[in-house]
């Protein structure tokens, strides 16, 4: 039971919204196997938990691209635009969902939170280094560019008398 959901499942259901790493209340009711209604349900009742860094609900235009993003063309019948949740929302869903399967869950979509945070990070870093390998080139290029024009203009020049001029 320790390896109910695979992280990989949670994290492709991570959705960049506002800035903002996000889970969809559809998706999160899928993997706790409750109703989205009835998900959304407990939200409301426990609503004092779940300020708007924790969940805020999709614009319509939002909703548009995350079913162009998802590669879906509908969610079946939705009546209401879709909750996203924050890693914060999500883990104050294990103090309102308080299944067995809702704690396993809630544990794994943090692991995958955490693992996809070390990427991103890593990410960061690897953009990082790479700018600053970039800066280092462009420098040597045109260290490399004023030699090149110096050898140029020595190599053009007329050669000069060196030495003794007879009189």
């Amino acid at each position: 039971m320790n390896n109910l959901i695979p992280i990989e499942r949670a994290e492709n259901k991570i959705y960049l919204i506002r800035g903002q790493k996000v889970m969809i209340d559809r998706d999160l009711a899928e993997l706790y196997r409750v109703a989205t209604f009835n998900l959304n349900k407990a939200v409301k009742r426990n609503i004092k938990r779940f300020p708007s860094d924790f969940m805020f609900q999709l614009n319509k235009e939002e909703y548009k691209n995350l079913k162009f993003q998802s590669g879906m063309s509908s969610w079946g019948g939705r009546r209401t635009l879709p909750y996203a949740f924050t890693e914060q929302g999500i883990a104050m869903l294990s103090s309102v969902l308080r299944s067995e399967r809702a704690i396993l869950v809630n544990i794994a979509i943090m692991r995958a939170f955490v693992r996809l945070n070390r990427i991103l990070s890593s990410h960061v870093e690897v953009s990082k280094k790479l700018k600053e390998l970039e800066n280092k080139t462009l420098k040597n290029e045109k260290d490399i560019q004023v030699v090149v024009e110096v050898i140029r203009q020595l190599t053009e020049q007329k050669p000069s008398c060196i030495g003794f001029v007879a009189h």
